[in-house]
Formats: C-alpha cells, structure tokens, sequence
C-alpha cells in the first residue's frame, strides 16, 4: 500500500510518463483484487487460445496448414494427409537408399546404389525440379545429411568417404577420409561448423570443416548400421552402440543412457523438439521412445514389412503427429502418431520402399525412395490437380509415368532421367 500511495500522491502529479504510472497501478491492483473484480490481463486472449486448442486437440487427423476458426468447429479429414503420387522422379539408375527434406523444405537431397547423390528443388508451384547430379563416389552413396542453413550438403559413400557440396553449385568442397578405415555415416552438429561420421571400427568421429579431426570415441559406438542424430544443443550424441541397443551420450557431463531392445536395431530418428527417438527394429515393429529423461517406450507401430533390407521410418506432419514408414511391399506406411493406428498404406512403388521423408515446412508433401529406382512425391488428392506437361508421350488421361501413359490417374512425370 506504500508503494501504491507514492505511485499516486507523489509520481502521477509530476507528470512524468502518466501511461507507465497507470500501467504500474494496474498491475498492482491485479495482485491484491480477485478475479471477480478486476480481469485479469490478456484473459481474452488466454481464452481464445485456450479454445483452439481444444479444438486442435480434438482433430484426430489434424494436418492442416490453414489457421483455426472460433465461428466453425474444426475437423481435418483423410484429405488432409499426403496420399496421392503427384510425381515420379527418376533421375537415378539403381535403387534409391536414402533421401532427406532440407531443413528449409526447399529441397530434397537423394543417395543411390548408382554412386550418385541428386539434389532437387521444389518450386514455387511445389514440383520437384533437378538441380544437381553429384558424382565422384566410388561406391554407393549411403546417406546424406543438410547443414543447418541448408548452403552445404554431406554424402556418405558405403565403407568409403564422405564429401561436402556446396549447394548452389553443385561442387565438392572437401573430402573427409580416415586411413585404413571406412566411413559409415554423416552428419552436421547444430552449429554447422563441425561434422560427425561412424566409422566401420565402430567408433565416431568429429571433424572441423577443414577435415581435421576434433574428436573421436572408440569402442562400441557404432555398428554396421551406423545411424545416429545430435540434439539440437550439441550436448546428445545418439549411435547404435550394440546389435539391440542405443548410447546416449551426454558430452558434458559423460552421462551414458541406454535404449535396450529385444531385436536387433536398423535404424533410428530423433524428433523435431528431441525428445523422442524413433527406433525401426529387424522384427518388423517401430518403437517410440521418449527419451526426455530415463528412456521409456511409449508406442509401437506394426503393419509394414521388413525381411532383409534396412528401411526407414520418419516423424511428419502438422507438430509431427504422423509417423511414415517405408516397407518391403513396395508400400508407404502412414500411422497416427498418439494412437498407433495405420491410417494409410500408399501404393505405386514396385521395389522396396527403403526411406521416406516428410516436408518439414510442408506437412502436405511426403517423399519416399525405391528399388524400383524411383523417388516418388506424394501430396493431397484433389479432383482437379493441374500439372506441367513433362514432354513425353500422352496416354488417354494425359498423366506420365517413365515416358509412357500410366492409367492410374496419380501420376505427373517422371523428372530427370538424364539430367547432370
């Protein structure tokens, strides 16, 4: 109350920024009167938020990209969720192992057994066009990996090197090799200045740009399958440590975790916020794990197909409420993340579905990579879906597929078959 008698009788009659001396009074008034006297500040706004998220909530299928509406309730539908090939691209001359969205989702980057990388670009219009053929691997191209700002791209060749390319370009930057050993697998630390490798010694190393090596940890660090991912912060280093289980490792503080698994571990992805893992296993099930604190499992996904190949799953859509998964059945696998059910299986590859990617600025957009030697782009059904003509022979429906007429309806053209 002394504070409020100075605000008053002493500092108002002076004049002195009345706005601000009435904004104090205010907020003290707010401290000391109930609710049912004085509305407390921004209550409206609080409410309206409070309301859309319901609303949010409430949408099983929510993947929209438009704003929430207080005049209608809202529901998404199956229209919602990425599920009609809008386009075929067959830049590639063998099976197609991996593929990423830039961080940006202007861009998709794609490795092939054809020692190849391919980088695309998605214009305006959201077609994929080709922007650069990588070449100058030996062996087949693993991986590959974004920087932060999306300016450089890393490949891994299979037991071999890893390269960086500048984007814009298309040229190579530099080489990152180690002697007497092969590289498995790449990666960029969230400041873009350092890149991590596991390396077929099962140990991880860390290399500045300039290829000298900054770290390296040996021992059962890495295997065969040599995924791994690093939080956001740089302090998690994530890695296949055994067959069936997964080593957190804190740099600072030397803290080890562990993921145990029942079955052999092929691959693994973190979430956006990195407090999830997603952990694909050689007994055909996809684990969640949320690995915010002591690693517990908290779903499971089951319905794709796994045999002999390492396949891939990925986190997507509206604040990544989807999981998709690739499948030996030549399918796309799609569940609804919070519940565990399937709620599309994507059909038109006829190889292997080995990896998928799902735009991270467009939960409209899914890529998924083939043995059939194609990347496919899978978007929202709509009845009149206008495309350019990619200039290859028409069938009766005007649709193209590998330059000949494809009846099914869905796809555009096949896009860069002998590009470089």
């Amino acid at each position: 109350m002394g504070a409020m008698k100075t605000l008053q009788s002493e500092i108002s009659p002076l004049g002195i920024n009345r706005k601000r001396v009435h904004e104090m009074l205010l907020e003290e008034l707010q401290k000391v009167l109930p609710p049912t006297i004085m509305v407390p500040e921004r209550r409206l706004e609080n409410l309206v938020e409070q309301a859309l998220t319901v609303q949010r909530e409430a949408c099983y299928l929510h993947n929209s990209v438009d704003g929430l509406s207080l005049y209608i309730d809202h529901h998404c539908g199956r229209d919602q969720i990425p599920s009609q090939a809008l386009q075929v691209l067959c830049a590639h001359r063998d099976e197609v192992w991996f593929l990423q969205f830039s961080n940006n989702g202007k861009y998709l980057a794609s490795a092939s057994n054809d020692k190849t990388a391919v980088i695309w670009k998605v214009d305006e219009d959201g077609e994929l066009l080709l922007k650069h053929t990588l070449t100058g691997h030996e062996k087949p191209v693993m991986m590959v990996a974004w920087s932060p700002d999306d300016c450089q791209l890393l490949t891994c060749g299979m037991e071999e090197v890893i390269r960086r390319w500048d984007v814009e370009s298309g040229e190579c930057i530099h080489v990152y090799e180690k002697s007497g050993v092969g590289l498995l697998s790449c990666g960029w630390f969230p400041d873009g200045k350092q890149i991590l490798s596991g390396l077929n010694d099962q140990s991880l190393c860390l290399w500045d740009l300039d290829g000298k090596q900054a770290d390296c940890w040996e021992g059962q660090r890495s295997t065969k399958t040599s995924d791994f991912a690093v939080s956001k912060d740089g302090k998690l280093i994530i890695s296949t440590s055994r067959d069936s289980a997964i080593l957190l490792f804190n740099r600072d503080t030397k803290q080890e975790r562990l993921i145990e698994e029942e079955h052999t571990v092929t691959s693994f992805s973190l979430s956006e916020d990195g407090d999830f893992l997603l952990v694909n296993l050689i007994n055909e099930q996809i684990h969640l794990w949320n690995i915010r604190t002591d690693p517990i499992r908290v779903k499971r996904y089951t319905g794709h197909k796994r045999s002999r190949f390492v396949i891939r799953s990925c986190f997507g859509g509206s604040e990544q409420a989807f999981i998709a998964s690739g499948s030996e059945d030549a399918k796309v696998y799609i569940w609804h993340r919070a519940s565990g059910d399937v709620i599309e299986t994507l059909s038109g590859h006829s190889g292997a579905v080995n990896c998928v990617s799902w735009n991270p600025t467009n939960p409209h957009m899914l890529a998924s990579a083939s043995d059939d030697h194609t990347i496919r782009i899978w978007g929202l059904k709509k009845a009149t879906v206008k495309r350019r003509d990619a200039g290859s022979s028409s069938g009766s429906n005007g649709i193209h597929m590998n330059g000949s007429a494809n009846g099914n309806g869905f796809v555009h053209q096949c896009n860069g078959s002998r590009s470089k």
